[in-house]
């Protein structure tokens, strides 16, 4: 864990995103006359991961059109 003064994380905002992408800190913390105010984490990347997510969970069959007329038929259209 790593604290600095709002002028500093202002100052050298760009080297403290650093530290924290290469691991070198966990957690920044950002304090004001003493106190502590902010803290700087890094976003869990797996949360961000959606897209493809169930890919291997389902299987699509090759031709997905085949029953499209029975499907409208099941809707009155």
């Amino acid at each position: 864990m790593c604290s600095v003064n709002v002028l500093e994380a202002k100052t050298n905002f760009s080297k403290l995103i650093q530290k924290l992408e290469t691991r070198q800190e966990d957690e920044i913390i950002v304090c004001r006359n003493g106190d502590e105010v902010v803290k700087i984490t890094l976003i869990d990347k797996d949360v961000s991961k959606r897209i493809g997510s169930a890919s291997g969970m389902f299987v699509c069959p090759d031709s997905i059109d085949d029953s499209n007329e029975e499907i409208a038929a099941m809707f009155g259209v």
